[in-house]
Protein backbone atom coordinates (compact mmCIF):
# COMPACT_ATOMS: atom_id res chain seq x y z
CA UNK A 1 0.00 0.00 0.00
CA UNK A 2 0.96 3.53 -0.35
CA UNK A 3 1.11 6.11 2.53
CA UNK A 4 -1.79 7.88 1.69
CA UNK A 5 -3.62 4.32 1.21
CA UNK A 6 -2.35 3.10 4.45
CA UNK A 7 -4.05 5.93 6.49
CA UNK A 8 -7.24 5.69 4.80
CA UNK A 9 -6.99 1.82 5.64
CA UNK A 10 -6.19 2.82 9.88
CA UNK A 11 -9.52 5.19 9.45
CA UNK A 12 -12.13 2.74 7.21
CA UNK A 13 -11.11 -0.78 8.37
CA UNK A 14 -8.61 -0.82 11.38
CA UNK A 15 -10.24 -1.72 15.15
CA UNK A 16 -8.05 0.24 17.48
CA UNK A 17 -8.08 -1.16 21.21
CA UNK A 18 -9.35 1.21 24.20
CA UNK A 19 -9.14 3.76 21.28
CA UNK A 20 -11.98 6.23 21.07
CA UNK A 21 -12.43 6.66 17.30
CA UNK A 22 -14.37 9.74 16.92
CA UNK A 23 -10.93 11.16 18.02
CA UNK A 24 -9.86 10.56 14.56
CA UNK A 25 -12.95 11.42 12.44
CA UNK A 26 -11.07 14.51 11.03
CA UNK A 27 -7.64 13.31 11.47
CA UNK A 28 -5.02 11.11 10.66
CA UNK A 29 -4.41 7.96 12.88
CA UNK A 30 -0.96 8.38 14.80
CA UNK A 31 1.20 5.36 12.50
CA UNK A 32 4.42 4.21 13.88
CA UNK A 33 6.53 2.85 11.24
CA UNK A 34 9.51 1.72 13.23
CA UNK A 35 11.85 1.93 16.06
CA UNK A 36 15.41 2.41 16.86
CA UNK A 37 17.01 1.73 20.75
CA UNK A 38 14.74 3.94 22.67
CA UNK A 39 12.79 6.14 19.69
CA UNK A 40 10.14 5.67 17.27
CA UNK A 41 9.27 6.97 13.90
CA UNK A 42 5.81 7.73 12.48
CA UNK A 43 4.66 7.77 8.61
CA UNK A 44 6.20 10.98 8.20
CA UNK A 45 9.53 10.41 9.63
CA UNK A 46 8.91 12.39 13.32
CA UNK A 47 10.99 10.61 15.61
CA UNK A 48 9.45 10.16 19.98
CA UNK A 49 11.15 9.07 22.61
CA UNK A 50 9.30 5.93 23.38
CA UNK A 51 8.52 6.79 27.15
CA UNK A 52 6.49 3.72 27.94
CA UNK A 53 8.20 1.09 26.10
CA UNK A 54 5.67 0.11 23.76
CA UNK A 55 3.03 -0.42 26.33
CA UNK A 56 5.58 -1.40 29.62
CA UNK A 57 7.23 -3.88 26.90
CA UNK A 58 10.22 -3.09 24.75
CA UNK A 59 12.75 -3.70 27.67
CA UNK A 60 15.84 -3.81 25.59
CA UNK A 61 14.89 -1.17 23.29
CA UNK A 62 13.77 -1.36 19.32
CA UNK A 63 15.63 -2.55 16.71
CA UNK A 64 17.60 -5.86 17.68
CA UNK A 65 18.44 -7.19 14.82
CA UNK A 66 19.54 -10.86 16.70
CA UNK A 67 15.73 -10.81 18.27
CA UNK A 68 14.37 -11.01 14.71
CA UNK A 69 16.86 -13.36 13.72
CA UNK A 70 16.29 -15.82 16.87
CA UNK A 71 12.39 -15.87 15.01
CA UNK A 72 13.13 -16.10 11.62
CA UNK A 73 16.04 -19.40 12.17
CA UNK A 74 13.02 -21.01 14.83
CA UNK A 75 10.64 -20.55 12.19
CA UNK A 76 12.32 -22.16 9.38
CA UNK A 77 12.86 -24.98 11.84
CA UNK A 78 9.42 -25.05 13.25
CA UNK A 79 7.29 -22.68 12.79
CA UNK A 80 4.66 -23.89 14.86
CA UNK A 81 3.45 -26.88 17.07
CA UNK A 82 1.33 -27.13 20.25
CA UNK A 83 2.06 -27.94 23.78
CA UNK A 84 -1.23 -30.04 23.97
CA UNK A 85 0.23 -33.26 25.44
CA UNK A 86 3.73 -32.61 23.50
CA UNK A 87 6.23 -30.44 23.71
CA UNK A 88 9.11 -28.67 21.77
CA UNK A 89 12.68 -27.58 22.57
CA UNK A 90 12.04 -24.38 22.57
CA UNK A 91 9.47 -23.99 25.63
CA UNK A 92 11.14 -26.68 27.24
CA UNK A 93 13.81 -24.64 27.23
CA UNK A 94 12.69 -21.28 28.37
CA UNK A 95 10.23 -23.27 30.99
CA UNK A 96 13.54 -24.51 32.68
CA UNK A 97 15.27 -21.32 32.22
CA UNK A 98 12.42 -19.28 33.91
CA UNK A 99 12.46 -21.52 36.74
CA UNK A 100 16.01 -20.93 37.10
CA UNK A 101 15.30 -17.53 37.58
CA UNK A 102 12.18 -17.65 39.60
CA UNK A 103 12.37 -17.06 43.69
CA UNK A 104 11.04 -20.11 45.87
CA UNK A 105 9.75 -23.41 44.28
CA UNK A 106 8.19 -21.69 41.39
CA UNK A 107 9.29 -24.49 38.93
CA UNK A 108 6.29 -24.91 36.78
CA UNK A 109 5.67 -23.02 33.79
CA UNK A 110 2.38 -22.72 31.88
CA UNK A 111 2.53 -20.55 28.82
CA UNK A 112 0.08 -18.20 27.15
CA UNK A 113 -0.26 -15.87 24.67
CA UNK A 114 -0.58 -12.62 27.24
CA UNK A 115 -0.82 -11.46 30.35
CA UNK A 116 -4.61 -11.28 30.80
CA UNK A 117 -4.78 -15.29 29.38
CA UNK A 118 -1.55 -15.76 32.16
CA UNK A 119 -4.29 -13.95 34.78
CA UNK A 120 -7.33 -16.04 33.59
CA UNK A 121 -5.12 -19.11 34.08
CA UNK A 122 -4.18 -18.32 37.45
CA UNK A 123 -7.72 -18.20 38.76
CA UNK A 124 -9.16 -21.34 37.29
CA UNK A 125 -5.90 -23.04 38.57
CA UNK A 126 -6.61 -21.94 41.75
CA UNK A 127 -10.51 -23.23 41.79
CA UNK A 128 -8.91 -27.13 40.61
CA UNK A 129 -6.38 -27.09 43.33
CA UNK A 130 -8.50 -26.94 46.53
CA UNK A 131 -10.93 -28.76 44.63
CA UNK A 132 -8.28 -31.41 44.37
CA UNK A 133 -7.44 -31.10 47.99
CA UNK A 134 -11.27 -31.37 49.25
CA UNK A 135 -12.07 -28.10 49.54
CA UNK A 136 -14.38 -27.09 46.61
CA UNK A 137 -15.88 -23.75 47.80
CA UNK A 138 -12.69 -22.10 47.74
CA UNK A 139 -13.24 -20.15 44.36
CA UNK A 140 -13.20 -17.03 44.98
CA UNK A 141 -10.76 -14.41 44.75
CA UNK A 142 -8.96 -10.74 46.36
CA UNK A 143 -7.74 -7.53 44.40
CA UNK A 144 -7.16 -4.14 45.23
CA UNK A 145 -9.35 -1.09 43.71
CA UNK A 146 -8.33 0.58 40.62
CA UNK A 147 -5.90 -2.17 39.93
CA UNK A 148 -5.87 -3.77 35.95
CA UNK A 149 -5.71 -7.40 35.80
CA UNK A 150 -6.90 -7.89 32.18
CA UNK A 151 -9.84 -7.99 29.63
CA UNK A 152 -10.84 -11.78 29.57
CA UNK A 153 -13.91 -12.23 31.71
CA UNK A 154 -12.18 -13.95 34.77
CA UNK A 155 -9.30 -11.08 34.95
CA UNK A 156 -11.95 -8.23 34.15
CA UNK A 157 -13.52 -9.13 37.58
CA UNK A 158 -10.74 -9.63 39.24
CA UNK A 159 -9.79 -5.88 37.77
CA UNK A 160 -10.90 -2.86 40.19
CA UNK A 161 -11.92 -0.35 37.71
CA UNK A 162 -15.88 -0.58 37.40
CA UNK A 163 -15.71 1.88 34.22
CA UNK A 164 -14.12 -1.01 32.53
CA UNK A 165 -16.61 -3.57 33.50
CA UNK A 166 -19.60 -2.39 33.45
CA UNK A 167 -20.24 -2.69 29.33
CA UNK A 168 -19.61 -6.19 30.07
CA UNK A 169 -21.98 -7.04 33.40
CA UNK A 170 -22.47 -9.88 34.39
CA UNK A 171 -18.83 -10.93 34.85
CA UNK A 172 -17.35 -13.71 36.57
CA UNK A 173 -19.01 -13.94 40.46
CA UNK A 174 -16.60 -14.09 43.62
CA UNK A 175 -14.12 -11.46 42.77
CA UNK A 176 -13.44 -8.98 45.77
CA UNK A 177 -12.05 -5.97 45.93
CA UNK A 178 -9.84 -4.29 48.94
CA UNK A 179 -7.78 -1.09 49.24
CA UNK A 180 -4.85 -0.50 47.43
CA UNK A 181 -1.79 1.09 47.86
CA UNK A 182 -1.93 4.57 47.06
CA UNK A 183 -0.08 6.99 50.25
CA UNK A 184 -0.26 10.20 48.68
CA UNK A 185 -3.97 9.26 49.47
CA UNK A 186 -3.14 6.77 52.51
CA UNK A 187 -5.57 9.39 55.11
CA UNK A 188 -8.37 8.99 52.46
CA UNK A 189 -8.56 5.31 51.77
CA UNK A 190 -7.92 5.00 55.16
CA UNK A 191 -9.77 7.58 57.00
CA UNK A 192 -7.35 7.80 59.28
CA UNK A 193 -5.60 11.20 59.69
CA UNK A 194 -1.65 10.98 59.53
CA UNK A 195 -1.34 7.35 57.47
CA UNK A 196 0.47 9.54 54.80
CA UNK A 197 3.00 10.10 57.11
CA UNK A 198 3.70 6.96 58.54
CA UNK A 199 4.17 4.30 55.23
CA UNK A 200 4.53 1.31 57.41
CA UNK A 201 1.42 1.76 59.29
CA UNK A 202 -0.49 2.23 56.17
CA UNK A 203 1.11 -0.82 54.95
CA UNK A 204 0.11 -2.97 57.62
CA UNK A 205 -3.36 -1.32 57.49
CA UNK A 206 -4.01 -2.16 53.82
CA UNK A 207 -2.87 -5.53 54.21
CA UNK A 208 -5.01 -5.97 57.34
CA UNK A 209 -8.02 -4.90 55.03
CA UNK A 210 -6.87 -8.02 52.48
CA UNK A 211 -7.33 -10.01 55.75
CA UNK A 212 -10.64 -8.70 56.64
CA UNK A 213 -12.23 -9.09 52.92
CA UNK A 214 -11.30 -12.83 53.40
CA UNK A 215 -13.06 -13.03 56.98
CA UNK A 216 -15.96 -11.57 56.04
CA UNK A 217 -16.50 -13.95 53.08
CA UNK A 218 -15.43 -16.97 54.83
CA UNK A 219 -11.63 -18.53 54.50
CA UNK A 220 -13.17 -21.72 53.20
CA UNK A 221 -14.27 -19.83 50.44
CA UNK A 222 -11.64 -17.81 49.01
CA UNK A 223 -9.08 -19.11 47.11
CA UNK A 224 -6.51 -16.41 45.94
CA UNK A 225 -5.27 -12.95 46.29
CA UNK A 226 -4.14 -11.51 43.01
CA UNK A 227 -1.77 -7.87 43.68
CA UNK A 228 0.75 -6.10 41.61
CA UNK A 229 4.32 -5.42 43.39
CA UNK A 230 3.48 -1.83 42.05
CA UNK A 231 0.03 -1.34 40.94
CA UNK A 232 -0.45 0.62 37.50
CA UNK A 233 -4.02 1.37 37.09
CA UNK A 234 -4.00 4.55 38.95
CA UNK A 235 -0.40 5.55 38.64
CA UNK A 236 1.94 3.15 40.17
CA UNK A 237 1.62 2.35 43.57
CA UNK A 238 4.64 0.81 45.37
CA UNK A 239 4.26 -1.20 48.55
CA UNK A 240 4.08 0.35 51.70
CA UNK A 241 7.15 -1.20 53.86
CA UNK A 242 6.19 -4.76 55.64
CA UNK A 243 3.00 -4.47 52.92
CA UNK A 244 3.82 -7.95 51.53
CA UNK A 245 5.43 -9.37 54.75
CA UNK A 246 2.05 -9.30 55.74
CA UNK A 247 -0.08 -9.84 52.83
CA UNK A 248 2.17 -13.12 52.57
CA UNK A 249 1.62 -14.20 56.54
CA UNK A 250 -2.70 -13.64 56.06
CA UNK A 251 -2.35 -15.78 52.70
CA UNK A 252 -1.01 -18.70 54.63
CA UNK A 253 -3.06 -18.42 58.11
CA UNK A 254 -6.21 -18.73 55.50
CA UNK A 255 -4.40 -21.31 53.28
CA UNK A 256 -5.38 -18.58 50.37
CA UNK A 257 -3.02 -18.33 47.50
CA UNK A 258 -1.01 -15.25 46.75
CA UNK A 259 -1.01 -14.34 43.12
CA UNK A 260 1.98 -11.81 42.30
CA UNK A 261 0.58 -10.62 38.99
CA UNK A 262 3.98 -9.15 37.19
CA UNK A 263 2.47 -8.63 33.42
CA UNK A 264 4.32 -5.50 33.99
CA UNK A 265 6.62 -5.84 36.64
CA UNK A 266 8.51 -8.74 35.87
CA UNK A 267 12.13 -8.54 33.56
CA UNK A 268 13.79 -5.72 35.21
CA UNK A 269 11.17 -3.20 34.67
CA UNK A 270 12.03 -2.75 38.74
CA UNK A 271 15.55 -3.85 38.72
CA UNK A 272 14.88 -7.02 39.17
CA UNK A 273 13.73 -10.08 37.31
CA UNK A 274 10.47 -10.85 38.92
CA UNK A 275 9.05 -7.58 40.79
CA UNK A 276 8.20 -10.01 44.07
CA UNK A 277 12.20 -10.32 44.51
CA UNK A 278 12.02 -6.30 44.64
CA UNK A 279 10.04 -6.31 47.69
CA UNK A 280 11.33 -9.66 49.22
CA UNK A 281 8.34 -11.68 49.27
CA UNK A 282 7.67 -15.16 47.44
CA UNK A 283 4.28 -15.79 46.10
CA UNK A 284 2.20 -19.13 45.33
CA UNK A 285 1.93 -17.85 41.52
CA UNK A 286 3.24 -15.46 39.64
CA UNK A 287 1.57 -14.29 35.91
CA UNK A 288 3.50 -12.69 33.36
CA UNK A 289 4.02 -11.70 29.61
CA UNK A 290 4.88 -8.28 27.92
CA UNK A 291 8.76 -8.10 28.85
CA UNK A 292 9.89 -11.50 28.26
CA UNK A 293 10.31 -11.30 24.60
CA UNK A 294 10.64 -7.34 25.31
CA UNK A 295 7.62 -7.86 22.59
CA UNK A 296 8.96 -8.77 19.73
CA UNK A 297 6.96 -11.72 19.27
CA UNK A 298 3.83 -12.73 21.96
CA UNK A 299 3.86 -14.73 25.06
CA UNK A 300 2.82 -14.87 28.35
CA UNK A 301 3.30 -17.22 31.39
CA UNK A 302 1.48 -18.53 34.84
CA UNK A 303 4.71 -19.86 36.61
CA UNK A 304 3.17 -22.22 40.05
CA UNK A 305 4.71 -23.80 42.62
CA UNK A 306 5.52 -27.12 42.82
CA UNK A 307 2.70 -27.86 45.87
CA UNK A 308 0.52 -26.62 43.18
CA UNK A 309 1.53 -29.14 40.42
CA UNK A 310 1.64 -31.64 42.67
CA UNK A 311 -2.00 -32.96 42.50
CA UNK A 312 -1.22 -33.38 38.39
CA UNK A 313 1.84 -35.28 38.32
CA UNK A 314 0.42 -39.22 39.12
CA UNK A 315 -3.45 -40.09 38.31
CA UNK A 316 -6.13 -39.09 35.83
CA UNK A 317 -6.23 -35.44 37.25
CA UNK A 318 -5.31 -33.16 34.17
CA UNK A 319 -5.58 -29.29 33.73
CA UNK A 320 -8.27 -28.77 31.21
CA UNK A 321 -7.19 -25.56 30.05
CA UNK A 322 -4.83 -24.23 27.04
CA UNK A 323 -4.12 -22.18 24.29
CA UNK A 324 -3.69 -22.51 20.72
CA UNK A 325 -0.55 -20.43 20.72
CA UNK A 326 0.99 -21.16 24.44
CA UNK A 327 4.36 -21.44 24.47
CA UNK A 328 4.98 -20.79 20.79
CA UNK A 329 8.03 -22.03 19.14
CA UNK A 330 9.06 -18.92 17.34
CA UNK A 331 8.14 -16.36 20.78
CA UNK A 332 9.95 -18.92 23.03
CA UNK A 333 12.89 -18.80 20.72
CA UNK A 334 12.63 -14.52 21.04
CA UNK A 335 12.09 -14.75 24.58
CA UNK A 336 15.35 -16.90 25.43
CA UNK A 337 17.52 -14.42 22.83
CA UNK A 338 15.74 -11.70 24.45
CA UNK A 339 17.02 -13.19 28.64
CA UNK A 340 20.64 -13.47 26.85
CA UNK A 341 20.85 -9.78 25.89
CA UNK A 342 19.77 -9.02 29.74
CA UNK A 343 22.52 -11.12 30.91
CA UNK A 344 25.37 -9.63 28.36
CA UNK A 345 24.16 -6.07 28.73
CA UNK A 346 23.16 -6.43 32.69
CA UNK A 347 20.13 -4.46 32.34
CA UNK A 348 18.98 -5.15 35.98
CA UNK A 349 22.20 -3.70 37.39
CA UNK A 350 21.34 -0.71 34.93
CA UNK A 351 18.09 -0.43 35.70
CA UNK A 352 19.19 -0.64 39.61
CA UNK A 353 22.16 1.79 38.97
CA UNK A 354 19.89 4.05 37.32
CA UNK A 355 16.56 4.10 39.49
CA UNK A 356 17.66 6.76 41.50
CA UNK A 357 18.71 9.07 38.73
CA UNK A 358 15.49 8.89 37.18
CA UNK A 359 13.49 9.08 40.40
CA UNK A 360 15.58 12.81 41.03
CA UNK A 361 15.18 13.54 37.08
CA UNK A 362 10.92 13.38 37.89
CA UNK A 363 10.98 14.83 41.39
CA UNK A 364 12.02 18.03 39.34
CA UNK A 365 9.02 18.29 38.43
CA UNK A 366 7.56 18.59 41.67
CA UNK A 367 8.18 22.32 41.57
CA UNK A 368 5.10 22.75 39.14
CA UNK A 369 1.55 23.66 40.62
CA UNK A 370 0.03 20.92 38.61
CA UNK A 371 2.29 18.11 39.99
CA UNK A 372 1.03 16.74 42.99
CA UNK A 373 3.00 13.55 43.62
CA UNK A 374 5.83 11.40 41.47
CA UNK A 375 6.04 7.54 43.22
CA UNK A 376 7.28 4.51 41.61
CA UNK A 377 10.02 2.14 41.37
CA UNK A 378 12.79 1.27 39.32
CA UNK A 379 11.94 2.54 35.43
CA UNK A 380 7.95 2.44 36.54
CA UNK A 381 6.82 5.93 37.32
CA UNK A 382 3.60 8.05 38.09
CA UNK A 383 3.24 11.57 37.97
CA UNK A 384 -0.04 12.83 39.38
CA UNK A 385 -1.78 15.79 38.56
CA UNK A 386 -4.02 17.85 40.97
CA UNK A 387 -5.73 21.35 40.91
CA UNK A 388 -4.40 22.27 44.30
CA UNK A 389 -1.48 21.13 45.61
CA UNK A 390 -1.71 22.31 49.28
CA UNK A 391 -5.36 20.08 49.49
CA UNK A 392 -4.49 17.57 46.99
CA UNK A 393 -7.75 18.47 45.30
CA UNK A 394 -8.14 16.01 42.17
CA UNK A 395 -9.96 17.70 39.02
CA UNK A 396 -13.55 16.89 38.07
CA UNK A 397 -14.99 14.60 35.69
CA UNK A 398 -14.95 17.41 32.65
CA UNK A 399 -12.26 19.14 33.87
CA UNK A 400 -10.53 15.65 33.30
CA UNK A 401 -11.25 14.77 30.16
CA UNK A 402 -10.23 18.59 28.93
CA UNK A 403 -6.95 17.81 30.56
CA UNK A 404 -6.19 14.66 29.35
CA UNK A 405 -7.74 13.65 26.26
CA UNK A 406 -8.15 17.00 24.92
CA UNK A 407 -4.76 18.30 25.59
CA UNK A 408 -2.22 16.56 27.41
CA UNK A 409 -2.14 13.46 25.24
CA UNK A 410 -1.88 14.77 22.23
CA UNK A 411 0.31 17.65 23.19
CA UNK A 412 3.08 15.18 24.86
CA UNK A 413 2.73 13.26 21.53
CA UNK A 414 3.21 16.36 19.39
CA UNK A 415 6.21 17.14 21.56
CA UNK A 416 8.08 14.04 21.12
CA UNK A 417 7.32 11.77 23.98
CA UNK A 418 5.30 8.96 23.51
CA UNK A 419 4.10 8.17 27.00
CA UNK A 420 0.21 7.69 28.84
CA UNK A 421 -1.81 10.41 29.96
CA UNK A 422 -4.32 8.10 32.13
CA UNK A 423 -7.31 8.68 34.59
CA UNK A 424 -8.21 5.11 35.37
CA UNK A 425 -8.15 6.58 38.93
CA UNK A 426 -6.68 10.07 39.33
CA UNK A 427 -5.07 11.91 36.43
CA UNK A 428 -1.59 10.52 36.37
CA UNK A 429 1.07 10.86 33.78
CA UNK A 430 2.88 7.04 33.43
CA UNK A 431 6.20 7.21 32.22
CA UNK A 432 8.26 3.35 31.67
CA UNK A 433 10.81 3.57 29.06
CA UNK A 434 13.23 0.65 27.83
CA UNK A 435 15.74 -0.62 30.05
CA UNK A 436 18.89 0.73 28.05
CA UNK A 437 17.87 4.08 28.52
CA UNK A 438 19.86 6.61 30.97
CA UNK A 439 20.34 9.79 32.04
CA UNK A 440 20.02 11.37 28.14
CA UNK A 441 16.63 10.23 28.32
CA UNK A 442 15.67 10.75 31.65
CA UNK A 443 16.47 14.53 30.83
CA UNK A 444 14.65 14.65 27.23
CA UNK A 445 11.29 12.98 29.24
CA UNK A 446 11.52 16.00 31.76
CA UNK A 447 11.94 18.64 29.29
CA UNK A 448 9.26 17.78 27.48
CA UNK A 449 7.21 17.29 30.61
CA UNK A 450 7.67 20.54 32.07
CA UNK A 451 6.63 22.66 28.84
CA UNK A 452 3.87 20.59 28.70
CA UNK A 453 2.71 20.46 31.90
CA UNK A 454 3.57 24.23 32.21
CA UNK A 455 1.08 24.67 29.28
CA UNK A 456 -1.57 22.82 30.89
CA UNK A 457 -1.78 24.49 33.85
CA UNK A 458 -2.03 27.95 32.17
CA UNK A 459 -5.05 26.23 30.39
CA UNK A 460 -6.64 25.45 33.24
Amino acid sequence: MTRPDVLKAAQDNLWMHFTRHSSYEDAEVPMIVRGEGAYVYDIHGKRYLDGLAGLFVVQVGHGRAELAEAAAKQAQELAFFPLWSYAHPKAAELAARLADLTPGDLNRVFFTTGGGEAVESAWKLAKQYFKTQGKPMKTKVVSRSIAYHGTPQGALSITGIPALKQMFEPLVPGALKAPNTNLYRADEISGFPGMEKDAEAFGRWAADQVGKAIEMEGPETVAAVFVEPVQNAGGCFPPPPGYFRRLREICDAYDVLLVSDEVICAFGRLGTMFGGQKFDYVPDIITCAKGLTSGYSPIGAMIASERLFEPFKSGTESFAHGYTFGGHPVSAAVALANLDIFEREDLLGHVTANEPVFRATLDKLLDLPIVGDVRGSGYFYGIELVKDKSTKQTFNDEESERLLRGFLSKALYDAGLYCRADDRGDPVVQLAPPLICGPKEFDEIESILRSVLTEAWARL
